[in-house]
């Protein structure tokens, strides 16, 4: 039966599939068919039951976990309180990650495995965001993973969760094998059979759902969005996201990628100095952004994440244009001549990122700073701006808050380097604002929700302010399948195949 087997064609593909390796968009969204944590976002970023039926505070520094008595590994064994406890002692030995998870384990002191579907956490001090940070640690049978690498789990070993899928076959750059867990505590899916596809150029995953080579796709690009809302043939959803793509500047004395016109590095970094960052975010117009290379399908912002999420700040308006200012602050930073800059990032990763790479170093190129696009595929881009490289200068990323408030972001991309709390453990720039870390550390202990909320806005109000991390906007995600197949659009961007359903009486 047709209906039996399911293809989808993922943008950009994950570059392990261990799922403690890299906290990665790509990785994350494969290890979600196969694995499970303990409490997960739903398709409007809610925190809902996973592994986990439910949990209480036993007293302010105590949270309990009950385990669904019905969620067993693919293998049929139980799913225990002591695997829990191995997945997350197993995050900190992760060897050569780019990302870690650690930040999310990291207020957890002690473990108590109270019986076999029975776990309670301890923390040093209250800690509001404990469900939240849960929904990124996926669980690991101990007994099948003990001694396991990471290369292991690439070569299909250890590849076993409790999740709505079982793993069949992993092809680098290809594809992802998957066959439905009949035996899984939650709703059955759909097809028997799903392969994900990771197809990164726009017009060949187009193309291929043309073809019938595919049944869906993620990421439909926004040339193409017109067209196949007018296709009779396919179903078509979208739904603004809360990933904020923006661009990162390098925070060190010197740095590989800025030049004088002679291609000498420059023995002082202009991007350290305030005035070139702000000369630089006054030349990017992002309505132009929006409007001509997005199409419309993206959000302008100068916050870290969307009005309706936690750690908003309303009064932070989007920066406009302003080009002769920009060359002005340059010219008084002592800039007259500018420099010369190398702007890297992904090229199959977000809705139209190479456009907007290129886009951005024109409008540098307006006011005197020569910018030269290196572009390359996320699995190649990523490792250049990990803590452990540092190998770029000014770049573009994305993040999506998938806990759906604003430490997040703060504590993985803007906080001071520190290994012991799991601070920065994305700071590729190697900011540092020792303030901002104060305001969030504060935050992260504060059980007021309106004291939290106050205390992680004025984080946010001196990151923008500093302007080392600049967003440009949230971008819109957008899918198309097959017409007898519908889909609910995700809030996070993620394509779940466990998420497709035979529309009624197909």
């Amino acid at each position: 039966v047709a209906a039996q087997e399911f293809r989808v064609a993922l943008s950009s593909p994950p570059n392990s599939i261990d799922p403690h390796f890299y906290n990665l968009a790509p990785n994350v969204n494969v290890s979600e068919h196969i694995f499970e944590p303990l409490v997960r976002m739903n398709a409007d970023s809610q925190i809902v039951p996973a592994l986990a039926e439910s949990w209480r505070l036993v007293d302010p520094l105590t949270w309990e976990f009950k385990i669904r008595a019905n969620a067993k590994f693919h293998d049929g064994s139980d799913v225990t309180a002591d695997d829990i406890v191995w997945s997350f002692d197993r995050v900190p030995t992760i060897v050569n990650s780019p990302g870690r998870f650690d930040v999310y384990i990291k207020a957890i002191t002690a473990k108590e495995v109270v019986d076999a579907k029975t776990l309670r956490f301890k923390t040093a001090t209250p800690y509001p965001l404990m469900l939240s940070d849960l929904t990124s640690i996926f669980v690991v049978s101990r007994k099948l993973t003990t001694g396991l690498s990471t290369d292991d789990f690439n070569a299909g070993k250890g590849m076993v969760g409790s999740g709505p899928f079982k793993f069949v076959r992993f092809a680098r750059d290809d594809r992802v094998e998957l066959v439905r867990n009949d035996a899984y505590w939650g709703d059955k899916p759909a097809f028997e059979k799903v392969t994900l596809r990771f197809i990164s150029q726009p017009a060949t995953r187009v193309a291929a759902l043309l073809a019938k080579d595919v049944d869906a796709i993620e990421n439909v690009p926004t040339a193409d969005i017109k067209r196949v809302r007018e296709d009779k043939n396919l179903n078509f959803v979208s739904k603004p996201s809360y990933r904020v793509i923006y661009l990162n500047f390098d925070q060190r004395e010197k740095s590989p990628y800025v030049t004088d016109k002679a291609g000498n590095v420059l023995e002082k970094n202009p991007l350290r100095d305030p005035k070139v960052r702000t000369a630089m975010n006054l030349a990017i117009n992002r309505e132009a952004i929006v409007t001509r290379i997005m199409e419309g399908m993206a959000e302008a912002t100068n916050n870290m994440l969307p009005s309706t999420m936690f750690g908003y700040v309303p009064e932070l308006k989007v920066v406009k244009a302003d080009p002769e200012g920009a060359r002005k602050l340059l010219v008084d930073a002592g800039y007259k001549d500018g420099f010369n800059l190398v702007l890297h990032g992904p090229n199959n990763r977000y809705i139209n990122d190479g456009l907007i790479l290129e886009a951005i170093a024109q409008m540098w190129a307006r006011i005197g700073i020569n910018t030269r696009v290196a572009a390359s595929p996320m699995a190649d881009f990523a490792p250049r701006v990990s803590i452990g490289r540092k190998d770029a200068s000014a770049w573009l990323l994305g993040w999506g808050f998938v806990t759906g408030e604003v430490s997040y972001g703060l504590r993985a991309l803007v906080a001071c380097e520190n290994k012991e709390r799991g601070f920065g453990t994305n700071n590729g720039a190697s900011y540092c604002n020792p303030k901002m870390d104060e305001l969030m550390i504060k935050g992260l202990s504060e059980v007021d929700d309106a004291k939290r909320l106050a205390l992680f806005q004025d984080a946010v109000r001196i990151v923008i302010n500093d302007q080392a991390w600049l967003p440009l906007h949230f971008q819109s995600s957008a899918w198309a399948m097959r017409n007898d197949i519908d889909y609910a659009a995700r809030t996070d961007e993620r394509t779940h195949a466990h998420a497709f359903k035979m529309k009624a009486g197909r």
